[in-house]
């Protein structure tokens, strides 16, 4: 099992930058499961953002956030980031970081290990 708790969220102007991290803890080696970010606006579906594989070598991102968001790990400070920059009112939303073993599984949407959320907030 695998705890996760994020942070960096707030309140932010549109066009500014945030960094979210996750640190991870549990009996398992990090570098042994895949990450990921989903987030959740109110009163719409939880979606995916972003996702990383063990080795940081393979990402994958939803359509809305490629070319600003970034996501990347640092597996010696079981850490996983998202850079969001240009960042949009329609950004708003509760960031989840989540964690599997199984990379598809991430990009799936049914990821095993869920955060508890961080709240983004993008004024116009």
């Amino acid at each position: 099992q695998v705890q996760l708790v994020e942070s960096g969220g707030g309140l932010v102007q549109a066009g500014g930058s945030l960094r979210l991290s996750c640190a991870a803890s549990g009996r398992r080696s990090f570098s042994t499961y895949a990450m990921g970010w989903f987030r959740q606006a109110p009163g719409k579906e939880r979606e995916f953002v972003a996702a990383v594989l063990w080795s940081g070598g393979v990402t994958n991102y939803a359509d809305s956030v490629k070319g600003r968001f970034t996501i990347s790990r640092d597996n010696t400070k079981n850490t996983v980031y998202l850079q969001m920059n240009s960042l949009k009112p329609e950004d708003t939303a509760v960031y989840y970081c989540v964690a599997d073993e199984s990379y598809s599984s991430v990009i799936a949407g049914t990821p095993r290990y869920w955060g508890q959320g961080t709240q983004v907030t993008v004024s116009s």
